[in-house]
């Protein structure tokens, strides 16, 4: 941890997109890049919530700049126009973070229900093809462009009642490395200005579930503060670092 919250500067004065920006993983990451000394733009689609996570990390960091809205990610346009909006304001979009999450699991293999994929279809890739279809070009004006997805484990080992999850997880990753190799070609000889990087857990833990279930051990799992540790420690490394690459917060399977 960064004690004094500056880091090396790499994310003061960048102007950061949170994605599903109200739940545990979301208010803690709005707080770490607040600390940092970043503009943080976050969007939920779960209104109330988000403004008690924006509110949170404005009163944890006096003077942040903190700024929520209520942003349809499963519309492209509206996700287009957020994107847009958020550039024109601030003069420059550095980097997306997708925490719109989502899960969905079944008792065997042939007892799953096909409409849980079309649930999950729609947060776990549908949102993850909108934002990054929105914020690349903004991404690659900026000197210091991060889209940064949150996955996980299954996608590399895939398990009889989770197919749908595993599966969906499987293709966000997917589409942030082809994302990831544009950024690449747009790089050329120089290396990538921009990067897409995948950050893969197991599962994530916050004071609340440890609190419901004290003599749980939750092996493997994530905390959130350090889940947003390591999403502020993408813009801490050059961008052909990251790019493309899957940064493991949990043994890899």
């Amino acid at each position: 941890m960064n004690g004094s919250g500056n880091g090396n500067g790499a994310l003061r004065g960048a102007v950061v997109a949170v994605a599903g920006a109200a739940g545990p993983a979301g208010r803690a990451t709005l707080l770490r890049l607040a600390e940092a000394g970043a503009t943080v733009v976050a969007a939920d689609a779960d209104a109330a919530r988000l403004a008690e996570a924006v509110d949170a990390a404005r009163y944890a960091h006096g003077g942040a700049t903190v700024t929520g809205d209520t942003v349809d990610l499963l519309d492209l346009e509206a996700t287009k126009a957020w994107a847009e909006r958020t550039e024109k304001e601030f003069g420059r979009i550095d980097g997306v973070v997708h925490l719109v999450g989502g899960w969905r699991g079944s008792k065997t293999f042939t007892d799953v229900d096909l409409a849980d994929w079309d649930f999950l279809e729609k947060l776990l890739i549908r949102t993850v093809q909108h934002t990054s279809l929105a914020f690349h070009d903004g991404l690659l004006r900026s000197d210091r462009g991060r889209y940064v997805l949150i996955s996980q484990s299954g996608a590399h080992k895939p398990v009889a009642n989770n197919a749908a999850y595993n599966a969906g997880k499987a293709a966000a990753e997917a589409w942030t490395l082809a994302m990831a190799d544009s950024f690449r070609k747009a790089g050329g000889d120089d290396g990538p200005s921009a990067a897409a990087a995948i950050l893969v857990i197991k599962a994530l833990v916050h004071d609340a579930m440890r609190a419901e279930r004290p003599n749980a051990k939750f092996a493997g799992f994530t905390d959130v503060k350090e889940l947003a540790e390591a999403i502020a420690g993408v813009w801490e490394r050059p961008a052909s670092d990251v790019n493309g690459q899957r940064l493991w917060l949990t043994p890899q399977p």
